[in-house]
C-alpha cells in the first residue's frame, strides 16, 4: 500500500474513531438530559396539582382531602400532555384515580420519601387498570410532600418511555445524518493532508534521485515547521557535504595526476642519467679522471629517487595513524642547532643567512625523531622559498607550550596559496619542479598532519614580496594528555 493510502487511512481511521466517540458520548448525554428535562417537569407537574387539590382542615391538621374536581380537570389536562398521575395517602394507598389497579409503593422506596427524598425511575413492568388494559411502560417522579413536618401525600407523575424514546430517536437520527457527513468531510480532509505530506515526501525523492544520478546543486526550501524540514535541512547539509567531498576528490585527483607527471619527470631524469652513467661505465666509455665524479652524481640521483618514494610512505603512514610516536621532554635547542648545521650549506647555495635565535635551553614534549622532521622540511622550505635572503629561527617558553619560529624574507604566498598550503601535491610554487628539494609537494602536508599527532598547532602568516613565517606550538605533556583524552 503506497504511503498516501496508508496517511489517508491513518487520518480517517482517527477522525472516525474520534467522531464515534463523540457520537456514542452525546447519545448517552442526550438520553440522560431528556430524561432529567422530563423529571423536572414531572415534579413541576405534581407541584400544582398538590397546590390546587389539597385540602388540610384547619381545625384538624391531621384530616387531609382532596379536590376531585380540581384533580379530575388536572388529570384531563395531564392526560392531553401524555402524562399519568397517582397520589397516595400517608398510609400508602392509593386516594386518586380510583379506576387504577396497582399496588402499593414498595417499601424501600416509601422509607426514602418518608425522609424527604424523591425518586426518579424508569419503570419496565406493565401496569393493568381494572379495565383490564395494560398501560405502556413510563418513567416516574415520586415526591412526597410534608405538612407540619409529617408526610401527608406522595404523587407519582410518569411520562410514557415511549414518547421520550422517541425524542430521543429524532436526536438520534439527526446525530447519524451529522455523523455520515463528517465522515464524508473527514474523508476529503484526510485525502487532503495525506497527498499534502506525501507531496513533501515525493519532492525529496525526487530531489535524492538527482543527487543518486551525480546533481549536488541540489537544494529543497525548509520552512523549519516539523520533522519533514528537518529531513529537508539534513538533505541540504548531505548534498552541500557530497559537493564539497566531489569537488575535494576532483582536486585531489588533479593533484595526483599533477604528482604523477612531475614524479614521472622527477625519476625519468635521473634514471636516465644513472643509467647512461652505467651504460659509460660498461663499455668503459668514461675517462678514469671521471669515473669517480660520475659514481657521486649516480649516488646523488639515487638519493633522490628515494626521497621521493619515502615521502610517500611516509605520508600514507601518518594520514593512516601507522606510525607511533615515541612522546619525551627534550631541548629543543640542540636539536634546532643540529638541523641549522644541516641545512648552512643549502642556505649558503641560494645566498642565504641561516640564523638560530634561542636561549640555551628550551623544554618540548615531543617525538625527537618526527621533531626534527617538521622543522628540517620548514626550514628547508624556507630556504627552497628565498634568495639573497635571511631565514631566522626562533624559540621560546609559553604556556604549558614550546612555540618555536621560521621566518623568511622570500618570495611570499597569495592568500590562495596558503589555503592549499597542507593539501596533499600542492606547490606553491609549480615553476619549481625541477629543485632538489621539494619535489613531490608532500613536505608541508606531512608537517600537518605530525603537528596533529602531537596535539600541537600550526600556523602560516605570509606576505607576497615580503616573506612567511611558519607558527608552531608543541603543549607540554600535561597538555597533550588532556587533548588526547578530549580525542578518545
Amino acid at each position: 500500500m503506497k504511503l498516501m493510502y496508508q496517511q489517508m487511512l491513518g487520518f480517517f481511521a482517527a477522525i472516525t474513531i474520534i467522531l464515534v466517540l463523540l457520537g456514542v458520548s452525546y447519545t448517552q448525554m442526550t438520553r440522560h438530559m431528556v430524561y432529567s428535562n422530563t423529571w423536572n417537569t414531572l415534579e413541576k407537574y405534581s407541584n400544582s396539582l398538590i397546590e390546587q387539590s389539597l385540602r388540610i382542615s384547619a381545625e384538624n391538621p391531621k384530616q387531609v382531602n382532596f379536590d376531585t374536581t380540581a384533580l379530575e380537570n388536572s388529570e384531563q389536562l395531564l392526560q392531553n400532555q401524555a402524562v399519568s398521575v397517582t397520589i397516595y395517602s400517608a398510609k400508602n394507598q392509593i386516594v386518586f384515580p380510583d379506576n387504577i389497579y396497582q399496588q402499593s409503593i414498595n417499601q424501600k422506596d416509601w422509607n426514602k420519601m418518608k425522609n424527604n427524598r424523591i425518586i426518579h425511575k424508569v419503570v419496565d413492568r406493565r401496569m393493568r387498570n381494572k379495565n383490564g388494559r395494560v398501560t405502556p411502560a413510563v418513567t416516574e417522579v415520586m415526591k412526597p410532600y410534608f405538612y407540619n413536618h409529617k408526610l401527608v401525600a406522595v404523587v407519582v407523575m410518569g411520562a410514557f418511555v415511549s414518547d421520550i424514546n422517541t425524542n430521543i430517536n429524532q436526536i438520534n437520527r439527526n446525530l447519524i445524518r451529522a455523523l455520515f457527513v463528517s465522515i464524508l468531510v473527514a474523508i476529503v480532509a484526510s485525502y487532503i493532508l495525506a497527498r499534502y505530506y506525501t507531496s513533501r515526501i515525493n519532492r525529496l525523492r525526487k530531489a535524492t534521485n538527482q543527487v543518486a544520478q551525480g546533481d549536488y546543486d541540489v537544494q529543497m526550501a525548509s520552512r523549519n515547521r516539523d520533522e519533514i524540514d528537518d529531513l529537508i535541512n539534513d538533505f541540504n547539509g548531505m548534498t552541500h557535504s557530497l559537493k564539497d567531498s566531489q569537488e575535494e576528490i576532483q582536486r585531489q585527483e588533479q593533484r595526483r595526476r599533477e604528482f604523477m607527471a612531475n614524479a614521472s619527470h622527477e625519476m625519468r631524469t635521473p634514471l636516465t642519467t644513472i643509467n647512461g652513467l652505467l651504460e659509460g661505465l660498461a663499455y668503459d666509455a668514461i675517462p678514469e679522471e671521471s669515473k669517480e665524479e660520475s659514481i657521486d652524481l649516480m649516488r646523488s640521483e639515487t638519493s633522490r629517487l628515494i626521497r621521493l618514494v619515502n615521502e610517500n610512505l611516509d605520508y600514507e603512514k601518518i594520514r593512516s595513524n601507522q606510525i607511533t610516536l615515541n612522546l619525551h621532554e627534550f631541548n629543543a635547542v640542540d636539536a634546532l642547532h643540529n638541523i641549522v648545521e644541516q641545512l648552512k650549506q643549502k642556505a649558503d647555495d641560494s645566498q642565504d643567512t641561516l640564523e638560530l635565535q634561542a636561549p640555551e635551553e628550551i623544554a618540548v614534549y615531543a617525538d625527537y625523531d618526527r621533531f626534527v622532521q617538521i622543522m628540517f622540511n620548514i626550514t628547508q622550505n624556507a630556504i627552497q622559498f628565498t634568495q639573497q635572503g635571511h631565514i631566522t629561527i626562533t624559540a621560546q617558553r609559553g604556556y604549558e607550550e614550546a612555540i618555536i619560529k621560521v621566518a623568511d624574507t622570500g618570495m611570499g604566498m597569495s592568500d590562495e596559496q596558503l589555503q592549499n598550503i597542507w593539501e596533499r601535491y600542492y606547490k606553491a610554487d609549480p615553476s619549481r619542479k625541477n629543485t632538489k628539494y621539494g619535489e613531490s609537494g608532500l613536505g608541508l602536508s606531512i608537517v600537518h598532519q605530525l603537528v596533529q599527532l602531537h596535539h600541537g598547532k600550526i600556523s602560516v602568516d605570509s606576505k607576497q614580496g615580503v616573506g612567511t613565517t611558519f607558527t608552531v606550538i608543541f603543549p607540554d605533556q600535561h597538555q597533550t594528555n588532556v587533548d588526547r583524552a578530549k580525542t578518545d
